[in-house]
């Protein structure tokens, strides 16, 4: 058996693109759009990962609530440094819900409130502000 995908349904394609793609670095695979179906399926995957990827299924027009993504969990990326990945989306304006305080893991959410963990690769990184002192914000 072989991990394919796991999919999440968008509201807004390009906002979800930067975040993944702009923000966390992952890269488009390929992309297909459904016409009759009124849908735009886009698989992104991490250069270093490109087998395991990320489904995002974008429904034309829809105003469906998704909900706040709790019952999903969330996905998990291994970062090289938690302080710069963090440093980057939060000057994209993403909210660092839990900071890395412990210099190996933090949690944020996609446009569409998907729940994404970091986590540092090898060893945690010394403590070191602002993230130390920085408090939880919202849910995760």
């Amino acid at each position: 058996m072989k991990f394919l995908h796991s999919m999440i349904r968008v509201h807004d394609l390009d906002a979800t693109l930067k975040f993944f793609c702009d923000g966390l670095g992952l890269v488009e695979k390929r992309r297909r759009d459904v016409p009759q179906g009124k849908f735009t399926l886009v698989f992104l995957a991490a250069a270093d990962n490109p087998e395991a990827e990320i489904e995002l299924t974008h429904n034309w027009g829809s105003d469906e609530d998704y909900g706040s993504a709790r019952n999903f969990g969330h996905l998990a990326f291994a970062v090289d440094d938690i302080y710069a990945t963090c440093a980057h989306l939060q000057e994209m304006g993403v909210t660092i819900n839990r900071p890395p305080r412990d210099g190996h893991m933090a949690f944020v959410r996609s446009p569409d409130r998907i729940s994404i963990e970091l986590l540092q690769k090898g060893d945690a990184l010394p403590p070191q502000e602002p993230w130390v002192s920085m408090p939880n914000t919202g849910e995760w």
